[in-house]
């Protein structure tokens, strides 16, 4: 457990701490991590208005322009470290990994494209919990309940669930074209959920004998479930959380979705956490391993994961104290890369100093 003058927060321990604390410290790219602090800072946590101020003032490329070192110094004098522990003092986690799917979809169904996603229903905040995704797809009044709030249809229940627990994904419109003749790219974004608890099918699956819990990946979905395509139904329904989705134009692909701060996540410097243990906002060190996979001979030696990176972003499965989930963009690399995520974790917050969290 570490000592030293301590924080208290709803699930989380805060513990001062010092530079020299942070492993790897001094090694990171912090010109990287700086346009995430300037995003993040169009909507400053308590206590960071007036760093904020200045971050907007210096602007985006300022990391950039002044290099990885100027930042560093820029962030030791302004902020402290704080070893982030759990309220009875364990100081180790886990850290999970995110993406947003790139998946292809129509306006309208057909044969092939049978699986909707929905706006969220009239009535989705009169009623808490809101229909199950059973009852969505199986009641009278389920069904109406989401009768004509269909944004797209996709090709694959699969897909359907892999975009409701990432909370955001890009659809390519094959019946929808550009000007130039290619199909439109549009983003949907989280825009509620029916208040059920979120289950994880991949425990399921696990639990009925699929795959042991180390084999579990979505590609190991998958494979079982082209397999056992009587009972897809089945392993969705044992999820009885749904999400709903607006829709919004891509306006920059190079942009991530907006996170639960309501900023653009930056791949590679976002994270989802615990509200109730760091802030929206937040600067966190992080102290993990990369995914690792497997070649002749076994798995290699783990490669360190140290960097900075903001919480910008919170999810249904992301509770406690030392709790992350990285977001590692968009495309197949990072539904590889998340799918694998799965390290020990050590994480330090950063806070203006002379501001009380």
């Amino acid at each position: 457990m570490p000592d030293g003058p301590s924080l208290l927060r709803a699930k989380a321990r805060w513990v001062q701490a010092g530079w020299s604390d942070l492993p790897g410290w001094q090694a990171d790219r912090l010109g990287q991590w700086w346009p995430a602090l300037v995003k993040g800072c169009g909507k400053p946590a308590a206590g960071w208005h007036k760093l904020c101020d200045e971050a907007r003032r210096l602007g985006p490329d300022w990391g950039e322009r002044v290099g990885d070192d100027f930042v560093r110094q820029w962030v030791e004098t302004q902020l402290q470290p704080w070893r982030v522990t759990s309220l009875d003092g364990q100081a180790t986690g886990l850290l999970t990994g995110y993406f947003e799917p790139l998946l292809e979809g129509r306006r309208t169904p057909d044969a092939r494209f049978a699986w909707p996603l929905h706006r969220p229903p009239a009535g989705l905040g009169q009623r808490k919990p809101f229909f199950s995704r059973a009852e969505l797809e199986s009641t009278p009044e389920g069904r109406a309940a989401i009768a004509g709030r269909e944004v797209v249809w996709l090709a694959d229940p699969l897909d359907v669930l892999l975009i409701q627990v990432q909370g955001s994904g890009r659809v390519r419109l094959l019946d929808e074209l550009t000007p130039q003749g290619a199909p439109k790219v549009v983003r949907l974004a989280f825009a509620g959920h029916n208040d059920q608890p979120y289950q994880s099918v991949a425990r399921w699956l696990v639990d009925q004998g699929a795959f042991t819990l180390e084999q579990a990946s979505w590609p190991a979905i998958r494979t079982w479930a082209q397999a056992n395509p009587a009972r897809v139904g089945e392993m969705m329904a044992a999820n009885p959380r749904v999400v709903f989705f607006r829709e919004e134009a891509l306006t920059d692909p190079a942009s991530g979705p907006n996170g639960a701060q309501g900023v653009p996540l930056t791949p590679g410097r976002s994270i989802a956490v615990d509200r109730d243990s760091v802030p929206l906002g937040t600067p966190v060190w992080l102290d993990s391993t990369m995914p690792q996979t497997w070649v002749a001979g076994g798995l290699p030696p783990p490669s360190p994961l140290r960097r900075l990176a903001m919480a910008q972003d919170t999810g249904g499965a992301i509770l406690g104290a030392v709790r992350a989930d990285f977001f590692w963009g968009w495309g197949d690399e990072a539904l590889a890369q998340a799918g694998r995520t799965k390290q020990p974790l050590a994480m330090w917050v950063l806070w203006p100093r002379g501001s009380q969290p």
